[in-house]
């Protein structure tokens, strides 16, 4: 590469209890580069970014910056050599307003008695958001953002502190393509001013779109650097699983049988129009849309997590009134949130996680069954192969796809006959992907109703057999599988 070296690592080492995360990787990054970095969940990908963002120190190896070895002591520290970090799970404080979690710790002053400048934060936070293409009113709470928006959020504030050192982990994971493109325009905007930029994702068909070269880790080593002109996507996974993937999107046709779910003119005022479906057993009913379309809010309405305004449920037939996420439960609905920190408890170990949702069978006069909880946990780290040192192993300790593993295995316990799965692959990898679908497969066939919501177009293309279209709080386009085009679904969400 013409442009010069900005940074260098040699033979980084990190372990945990039971895990040898990192083992002995070489990486190289160039101004101006966007350097993709790839492998399985689990592979070290993380581990390295935290390192180099301050918030991991290494067992071992060296850093350097330029010519100079450098030790980076705190993600302060990073942000002091100019290196910006954006996480796969959000840091953002949902309490707190845009502007406040953009310029957090750095809010403007007024001089000379040093109270904050509300009107330069909101302006600022603003100009940095126009520049981002996102419509966000800076004053809006951040909790009251989606998934999405608040990874903008997050974007937002790394690009505030004018970093030469980028490092993105998974921040298209929770964007539509919409999104997702103009994220890329604005990563090739900073390229041209020379920052380089270390992208993590998972998702293949983004690597010649915005990398100039790519590096896959497996199992902590590094495998490969390879420019991306020699980085097709048979070779990625190879390189990533060390196998050929034959097929990673393994839909199987399945009847459909009686229905199991009817929802008829669901509404919320401001945010949800007139909502009206059907879900029979052994469907996949997919849902698509662009940030903002409601997908989100009608899972949680459907959940009762929010408190609807008007429509009504039917399961098997019988109107009922789902008033809270414990009497969904009791009705055979599960929800897989989009964002899985929302229903997993971080510090409780696996099988803990995965009983959440069924407690109440796995308790005897009050007293929980510990020996039926584990083998119920084993049985799903098994089926759902959830990569672990140990059973007894705390969730924040995992790999962000095997998170979503364990998320996922909490409502399959659960024995429920409705699922709602909100980006049931955001943030694992190619290989985690086909086990899940595999999976839905596998839970359609026992007569499960599955409510796929996602932004990854090509997998509801491939896995639903009906689709719904949402846009501003509507369903606006239904189309039975197979009869419809990536174009199509794109056309309807933006168009109507």
């Amino acid at each position: 590469m013409s442009s010069s070296l900005i940074l260098r690592t040699e033979a980084i080492d990190k372990s945990y209890p039971g895990v040898h995360a990192l083992d002995r990787v070489d990486f190289d990054l160039y101004e101006g580069e966007i350097h993709a970095l790839l492998g399985e969940n689990g592979a070290g990908k993380s581990t390295f970014m935290k390192i180099l963002s301050g918030s991991v120190s290494e067992d071992s190896g060296r850093i350097f910056l330029g010519d100079q070895e450098v030790e980076i002591a705190s993600p302060q520290h990073a942000r002091e050599l100019g290196i910006g970090m954006v996480y796969q799970e959000l840091s953002v404080i949902p309490s707190l307003s845009v502007a406040e979690n953009i310029f957090l710790g750095r809010l403007p002053k007024r001089k000379p008695f040093g109270t904050v400048d509300w009107s330069e934060a909101m302006s600022q936070a603003k100009r940095l958001l126009d520049d981002l293409g996102v419509d966000i009113d800076p004053r809006e709470r951040v909790g009251n953002l989606g998934m999405g928006e608040q990874q903008l959020t997050e974007i937002a504030k790394t690009l505030s502190m004018k970093a030469q050192i980028l490092l993105l982990d998974e921040p298209s994971s929770a964007l539509s393509d919409e999104e997702r493109e103009r994220l890329f325009n604005i990563m090739r905007g900073l390229q041209e001013k020379g920052v380089a930029i270390i992208y993590v994702s998972h998702r293949l068909v983004e690597v010649p779109q915005i990398g100039q070269r790519v590096t896959v880790l497996r199992d902590g080593a590094k495998i490969g650097t390879l420019p991306v002109e020699q980085a097709d996507e048979a070779t990625l996974i190879r390189m990533m699983v060390g196998r050929e993937l034959k097929e990673q999107l393994p839909k199987e046709e399945i009847g459909r049988g009686r229905e199991l779910l009817r929802v008829e003119g669901l509404t919320v005022k401001g945010v949800l129009n007139d909502l009206s479906l059907s879900l029979h057993e052994g469907e996949i009913l997919g849902i698509s849309g662009l940030l903002g379309a409601g997908r989100t809010d009608f899972a949680r309405a459907l959940f009762g997590i929010d408190p609807i305004d008007g429509g009504e449920v039917f399961l098997d037939g019988r109107k009922v009134e789902i008033s809270s996420p414990s009497k969904a439960i009791e009705l055979g609905l599960g929800y897989l949130t989009e964002d899985r920190k929302d229903g997993l408890v971080p510090r409780l170990p696996i099988p803990a996680n995965i009983t959440l949702a069924s407690l109440k069978k796995m308790c005897r006069l009050g007293f929980l069954k510990h020996d039926e909880e584990r083998m119920s946990a084993e049985k799903y780290v098994e089926e759902l192969n959830i990569h672990t040192p140990r059973l007894s192993q705390r969730i924040e300790f995992l790999s962000g796809g095997n998170q979503q593993k364990v998320a996922l295995a909490k409502w399959l316990c659960s024995q429920a006959k409705i699922l709602i799965l909100d980006e049931p692959t955001r943030g694992i990898d190619v290989g985690a992907k086909v086990e899940v679908f595999r999976l839905m497969n596998d839970l359609t066939k026992e007569g499960v109703g599955i409510i796929m919501i996602s932004s990854e177009l090509p997998e509801v293309l491939a896995m639903a057999d009906r689709i719904l279209v949402m846009a501003g709080g509507s369903f606006v386009a239904e189309y039975e599988g197979g009869q419809v085009s990536q174009e199509d679904l794109m056309r309807d969400a933006v168009v109507r």
